[in-house]
């Protein structure tokens, strides 16, 4: 299937906060994604679907836009989008692109990271992006047919807590290694750093915190003050 081209290349904000923020509100979500895109942002990234409605409503059809629904289900430590069901609202709700925990880890109900794949192609008519943490689920999620493939669960899993973000080398191996699009998100705090994985060779960048993140990065300053 062809994905949305404009997300090739370029710097993709997050747009999120966390659950206990008063930023944390479809209308300030979707204000945060205007900002971004006034200043020169190439797209965006949205968790829920109700902030996706509200993102997509507020910057019209035209800009590309990553949609993910984290959840928390007992016995499973995969959380973004998890399940077709979740993928589905996703899509629903106006996403171009819809974003999955490709790691190995099991997911509920038997489902597969080629299944899910397949399901969100097939019945969504939407484009995927693998969200990996290792090299070996990245060949995996690209085999499966995964339009984009991202760093961002490096550093998050039991099988890489022990490296820290942003995946530069695993950057490197993604893009030897691949042939579909690789998308350099995590850790990305500065536009030094984001600019060093543009030249690594990544088609992308996406970075949150140090854009969107005003609730974590007063924390960070007050821990130093």
């Amino acid at each position: 299937m062809s994905s949305p081209v404009r997300l090739l290349e370029g710097l993709i904000v997050s747009c999120q906060s966390p659950a206990d923020s008063p930023l944390n509100d479809p209308g300030i979500i979707a204000a945060m994604a205007r900002a971004a895109v006034n200043c020169g942002a190439d797209g965006v990234r949205v968790d829920t679907p109700d902030r996706v409605a509200a993102v997509r409503q507020r910057l019209g059809p035209d800009i590309p836009m990553i949609g993910l629904w984290k959840q928390t289900i007992p016995g499973f430590e995969v959380y973004i989008t998890p399940q077709f069901q979740h993928a589905r609202a996703i899509a629903d709700s106006g996403a171009d692109i819809i974003a999955i925990d490709a790691t190995v880890r099991p997911r509920p109900d038997g489902e597969t990271v080629p299944g899910l794949i397949a399901r969100i192609h097939d019945e969504l008519g939407k484009a995927v992006m693998a969200d990996v943490d290792t090299l070996e689920a990245a060949i995996v999620a690209a085999e499966a047919g995964a339009d984009f493939v991202g760093t961002t669960l490096y550093g998050y899993t039991a099988a890489t807590r022990h490296r820290t973000p942003p995946g530069f080398d695993l950057l490197a191996q993604l893009i030897q290694k691949l042939d579909c699009p690789v998308i350099c998100e995590g850790g990305i705090a500065s536009p030094e750093m984001a600019k060093r994985a543009l030249d690594m060779g990544a088609d992308a960048v996406v970075v949150g915190t140090d854009i969107t993140g005003i609730d974590l990065k007063v924390q960070a300053y007050r821990r130093m003050l």
